[in-house]
């Protein structure tokens, strides 16, 4: 079988930008509409059995256009298609549910491998051989562990540190001045971690371009491109609540799912699902 996470708070805010702006009990819900229609379209899919949707803090704030005021109402839409949903709290990210989910059930009997559904280049840190891979809905891709290294110049276990040192606006992580993609995956392709990094260019055992000024800022800024990294490596430690059985899709809620859909509005999705649970 195959395991798929999905970045639920990334696909908010794709749909935010891309469905419709839709209004429904004095509120946008074109998001939430469209998140109901990509989450969907996945479990139409035949390799598509065990799934679990994490999210970011909901916020739920009504007077909220943009999709932090529509968060909420999107941890209720996943429910209410029968799925698993992970809402982090506290100091944990949905990143941090997705790539610990990636390393509980990886390893487990019966599963073949685990997708990581996310655009978001910070996954690209759990991906292991074919079996944990990244997949970018959005443009259809899919990053194996040479896809990685094809991408971004470095292996899944240096993408912290690449993104430390060229910045990830994603993020709002501005890296180190001066350092671009090009010459920190050369560096990293070589030492792959900071520290294995020479302090001096000379010392170097690649060619990379303004070399002493590179050297140099990373001397002086040091202790910047740690906390980056701090910040891009991603938790593995998420208390999550779900066996691997318990994220297997048991069908759709007819009858939550038809209520829901009511409430928002939405009058095309139910022609759309693949399968409704028995008894429901």
């Amino acid at each position: 079988m195959k395991v798929h996470l999905v970045d639920g708070t990334f696909e908010l805010f794709r749909c935010f930008h891309a469905a419709p702006p839709a209004e429904a009990e004095g509120r946008q819900v074109g998001a939430v509409r469209g998140l109901l229609h990509t989450l969907a379209k996945l479990l139409r899919r035949e390799d598509v059995s065990h799934v679990a949707v994490a999210f970011d803090g909901a916020l739920d704030r009504r007077d909220d256009p943009g999709p932090p005021g529509q968060q909420g109402l999107a941890l209720a839409a996943t429910r209410a298609l029968g799925l698993v949903v992970w809402p982090m709290v506290r100091r944990y990210e949905a990143d941090d549910a997705l790539a610990t989910g990636a390393a509980l059930y990886a390893d487990q009997p019966g599963v073949e491998q685990v997708v990581l559904c996310t655009a978001d280049k910070d996954l690209a840190q759990c991906v292991r051989a074919d079996q944990v891979v990244l997949w970018d809905r959005m443009r259809g891709r899919r990053y194996d562990e040479p896809a990685v290294r094809e991408r971004w110049g470095v292996g899944p276990a240096s993408i912290p540190d690449y993104l430390a040192l060229r910045g990830d606006a994603a993020d709002g992580l501005p890296g180190l001045p001066g350092w671009g993609a090009k010459g920190a995956a050369t560096l990293l392709a070589r030492y792959e971690r900071l520290e294995a990094i020479p302090p001096e260019a000379s010392e170097w055992e690649v060619s990379v371009r303004g070399a002493e000024r590179l050297a140099r800022t990373l001397r002086e800024r040091w202790h910047e491109a740690l906390l980056y990294r701090d910040l891009i490596r991603l938790a593995r430690d998420v208390p999550l609540p779900h066996s691997l059985a318990e994220l297997e899709w048991p069908g759709a809620p007819r009858g939550e799912l038809e209520r829901f859909c009511a409430r928002i509005g939405e009058e095309t999705l139910l022609e759309g699902i693949p399968r409704w649970e028995q008894g429901a």
